[in-house]
């Protein structure tokens, strides 16, 4: 659900310039059977993330491929191939929700031949894994609008088949809902792979959900982070707090260890940073290089070696308000900060505060980035910080926790301005 949006269709269509990079490999025969994927004949379960960049590292987690959302994809696939990876190609499919009308028919062919172009100039890519299409192209939607996407997402899928018959097709939904693989099944046949976004505890049980629902192929968790924020509960006045980066990859070891005991595929969101809500709810990565230690779980479930080595990230213990949340005006707010580093490094500890987010986006749509308020930091330590005061208004107050070597913890809390 949280995709950044790709180049518009029609630039992905013309897009210009010689073909992929060229190389030795020759294109991998990817096929389902049953519920399984296999890759030149070998049963293949999916071990990634969504992500374009640090791929070698990716790899050595013990990854082995990468997802991308409709961008143009050859330097992807280029840099995977050389990394090791493979690459489920997205196709990004206009979103009613945000316009697209699937009953005119120049978008739609304006968009399958955008597709075409796509596939016809990678379809021979050796880092190629399949074709993902769409992604979550039925969010917000009436049912009477629903009726409309399935249909189109099989007519793409044919169109991908009769140019590419090696590699197979995935549609990626938001959750699976009470019908989605049904109706995925009832009315787009041509897909192969069903794609499931998903986010907390709802993971555990994903895969034996459209089960229920009829779907008889392989399954793959698309995206998978420890709690989406529409899950999240609210405060009084609408902020929803995050996890800290030591309970997100908690709950991350429970999910990826269900998923490997099901041999269901995974893709975490996102190898990369990104403003949704916050700049860390979905990140890995921090904007100035530092991993999370959700990254550690990955290697270890992946049987793959973190980007520290031995080094692990710093855990917060707790991050609290000492006082009401909501505060008077012309008042301070004290945060305080219990961290720990599992190899006794020594920590870095950097306070930032910002407004709350005033346009959460739906669906990974784009989101700007709040403004922050240096001026509002007083008397910053390791253990706390007193913050304020702040004109009326809704703001978070991060803390990011470096180990010096590569490794951080995050964690924020809301605070309310009278």
């Amino acid at each position: 659900m949280r995709a950044v949006l790709p180049l518009p269709l029609l630039a992905l269509a013309l897009c210009a310039g010689g073909p992929a990079l060229v190389t030795a490999a020759a294109a991998a025969q990817v096929s389902v059977r049953g519920t399984s994927l296999l890759v030149d004949g070998q049963p293949f379960v999916a071990r990634g993330a969504s992500g374009e960049t640090r791929l070698p590292e990716l790899k050595a987690l013990g990854a082995n491929v990468v997802r991308t959302y409709g961008q143009e994809p050859g330097a992807v696939l280029d840099a995977a191939q050389r990394a090791g990876l493979k690459v489920i190609v997205g196709f990004w499919m206009g979103h009613p929700r945000l316009g697209f009308d699937y009953r005119n028919r120049a978008a739609v062919e304006t968009q399958l031949d955008a597709l075409r172009h796509m596939v016809e100039r990678y379809r021979n890519h050796p880092a190629l894994l399949m074709w993902g299409i769409g992604n979550e192209v039925e969010v917000e939607l009436p049912p009477e609008e629903t009726e409309l996407v399935w249909p189109a997402i099989e007519q793409a899928a044919q169109l991908v088949k009769t140019l590419d018959p090696s590699h197979p097709t995935m549609a990626v939904v938001a959750e699976v809902g009470t019908d989605k693989a049904a109706q995925i099944k009832r009315l787009a046949p041509s897909i192969d792979v069903l794609g499931i976004n998903g986010y907390g505890d709802g993971l555990l049980t994903s895969a034996t959900r459209a089960r229920a629902q009829g779907w008889s192929g392989p399954v793959l968790l698309t995206e998978m982070g420890s709690l989406g924020h529409w899950e999240a509960i609210k405060t009084p006045w609408g902020a929803r707090p995050e996890l800290t980066s030591s309970v997100k990859a908690d709950r991350m070891r429970r999910y990826l260890t269900a998923a490997k005991q099901a041999d269901i595929g995974t893709i975490a969101f996102l190898w990369g940073q990104k403003q949704e809500v916050t700049p860390t709810w979905y990140s890995l990565l921090l904007p100035t290089g530092e991993w999370t230690e959700t990254v550690e779980v990955m290697a270890e479930l992946w049987d793959g070696t973190p980007p520290g080595g031995a080094n692990h990230a710093p855990r917060i213990r707790s991050l609290r308000l000492d006082g009401p949340a909501e505060v008077p005006p012309g008042g301070h707010a004290l945060v305080r900060l219990a961290a720990t580093d599992p190899d006794g490094d020594p920590l870095k500890v950097e306070w930032q505060v910002m407004a709350e987010s005033t346009a959460p986006s739906i669906g990974g749509d784009p989101e700007p980035i709040p403004p922050s308020f240096p001026q509002a930091i007083h008397e910053p330590s390791a253990s706390s910080v007193r913050v304020g005061p702040l004109p009326p208004g809704a703001y978070r107050v991060f803390v990011t926790v470096r180990d010096g070597r590569g490794a951080a913890a995050t964690g924020n809390i809301p605070i309310l301005m009278r």
